[in-house]
């Protein structure tokens, strides 16, 4: 990961610009460098009255050398960008027969030629999870952009002259304005405006393919989707839960590499449910293994700093991000490892838990289309900040815009569960050597639960003990937005408003079951409170 920040207006200081902008610099750790637009007129004796900053941190995964090194300017553009551009190899040797030179390896060198070429057509091009902002010297434009996904964040909002600040993270922006908003996933902004290059949840052409073309393709498409994001510079590791989505990542990664891989997998002290399917799994594929326990103070210690930073009140996103700080804080301290593969976005397209109670295809594919829009809220969000705190940087193989694509244009009868088993067309497409049998129809396991039973209970039981029934009925008439419902909600948002007084809004709403569908109507998100849940924690 890297952390971007750029500011256009008059109104805030240097200064403060670089106390926002440091609050991330643990997603940058390498090299630093901001660019103040008023000096640079001074310096090549512009007329142009233009006044803000660009800055970059830098973790340095591509292109490893001080040429790589960020904002990347042409002549009076400037570019930053946080993310990884796949095929960029192939999109810079069209670009050096234009006439383009390049002076790095790295990849993302490239946006400023295609802006020249395409201009904000360029990101209809891109195959990539990205972050971006560029400054158009030549015509004074402003421009940002993130991938159809949101995989990679940004985040924005206006000072009280209306200029705009984007930043990597809502905390970046604590202070410096009113209200901070996640930009769209999907869209570019120029000028003020908010344009939808992509929208990867809207399907305009459904795909009838059978059972078995089916599988195929997904088997294809996810292989090259792995395959891409293990071009790296730096060492690469893998998360390993024991659940499906996880260990297909690792099986597939293990398979295009003649050297074993290295994976990571995390439990409590006790009732661990993953770790033993991990180990099974890691030793199938002769991955070389870790795994890191933690303990009920482990997890008590770590929740204000995870809500800190998360910014997120959500209780889903809270308890499956603690497992997955803590064991990347691990990685982080004990290994040489900068890139870690991750097996998010796999239940958003082809279903959860809950999704068996889903009443119609439609409804189904609706459901699906909901959860990939609000993803950059939930999963992704998790994923991001337990990674890039932690100085490491996710790829998300189930986040390829030509396998996601596929996958949610598939008609949703054949994705729903009548086979008797969730997610069938993945289980189905990896039948053979991939992976044990049982861990390839191993029913899911929510991950907060997986890492054990006990951590949710302890999180509950943490915050019974810290509210009386008359302090928790209090609290709970403080909050009109998305009041929170149990004093482990209510304990979530103070610690959210402790770090992100008044930005609640932030987030759409707490990540539940679709409670409009008979079986559904629980009140705690964990798929453990689903009659369906069977074997799936065992």
């Amino acid at each position: 990961m890297c952390s971007i920040m750029g500011y256009f207006g008059s109104e805030l200081s240097r200064e403060d610009f670089e106390v926002g902008f440091d609050r991330t610099i643990s997603r940058g750790p390498d090299e630093t460098r901001l660019i103040d637009f008023t000096e640079e007129n001074a310096d090549n004796n512009s007329n142009n009255d233009f006044a803000g900053y660009m800055g970059f941190h830098r973790l340095a995964i591509m292109g490893l050398t001080e040429e790589g090194m960020q904002p990347f300017r042409r002549g009076n553009r400037w570019c930053v960008c946080n993310g990884e551009i796949y095929g960029f190899r192939t999109i810079k040797k069209h670009l050096i027969e234009r006439g383009y030179s390049f002076s790095s390896d790295s990849d993302c060198e490239i946006l400023l030629p295609m802006y020249e070429i395409y201009g904000t057509n360029m990101f209809t091009l891109l195959d990539a999870e990205f972050a971006m902002v560029l400054y158009d010297g030549e015509s004074g434009s402003v421009i940002a952009a993130r991938d159809p996904f949101g995989i990679r964040p940004l985040y924005y909002g206006y000072d009280h002259n209306k200029g705009i600040v984007f930043a990597s993270e809502p905390k970046n922006l604590v202070g410096l304005v009113d209200r901070i908003m996640p930009f769209p996933p999907g869209h570019f902004y120029k000028d003020g405006v908010f344009t939808s290059y992509r929208n990867i949840a809207r399907v305009r052409n459904m795909m009838h393919d059978d059972v078995e073309t089916a599988c195929k393709q997904i088997r294809t498409k996810l292989i090259r989707g792995v395959e891409k994001r293990m071009d790296s510079d730096v060492p690469l590791g893998f998360l390993l839960s024991g659940g499906l989505d996880s260990s297909l990542v690792c099986a597939i990664s293990a398979k295009l590499t003649d050297k074993p891989i290295r994976t990571f997998a995390i439990g409590m002290d006790k009732d661990a449910i993953d770790l033993k399917y991990a180990r099974e799994a890691a030793d199938y594929m002769g991955a070389d293994h870790t795994e890191v326990i933690i303990s009920r103070d482990d997890v008590i210690e770590a929740l204000p700093h995870v809500i800190e930073i998360l910014g997120t009140w959500d209780i889903t996103t809270i308890r499956a991000s603690i497992g997955m700080y803590l064991v990347c804080k691990y990685i982080h301290e004990n290994t040489d490892i900068k890139v870690l593969m991750t097996g998010e976005i796999s239940d958003e397209l082809f279903g959860y838990k809950y999704t068996d109670f889903a009443p119609s295809p439609e409804e189904f594919q609706k459901e699906s289309e909901k959860r990939v829009r609000e993803l950059h809220m939930y999963d992704v969000l998790r994923a991001d900040r337990c990674i890039s705190v932690n100085s490491l940087e996710a790829r998300v193989p189930f986040g390829d815009l030509d396998f996601a694509s596929y996958v949610m244009a598939l008609d949703p009868r054949v994705k729903m569960n009548t086979y008797g088993k969730g997610k069938y067309l993945l289980r189905h497409a990896f039948e053979g050597d991939w992976l044990p049998e049982e861990i390839l129809m191993r029913e899911k396991a929510a991950f907060s639960d997986a890492v054990g039973h006990s951590m949710v209970d302890d999180l509950k039981e943490y915050a019974e003990s810290y509210y009386t029934d008359e302090e928790f009925e209090a609290g709970v008439k403080k909050y009109s937005y998305r009041p929170p419902f149990t004093k482990e909600s209510l304990l979530y948002r103070e610690i959210f408003e402790k770090y992100y007084p008044g930005q609640a809004e932030m987030i759409i709403d707490y990540w539940m079951p679709n409670k409009n569908w008979e079986g559904c109507d629980v009140n705690d998100p964990s798929a453990r409170y689903l009659s369906n849940y069977g074997d799936s924690g065992k």
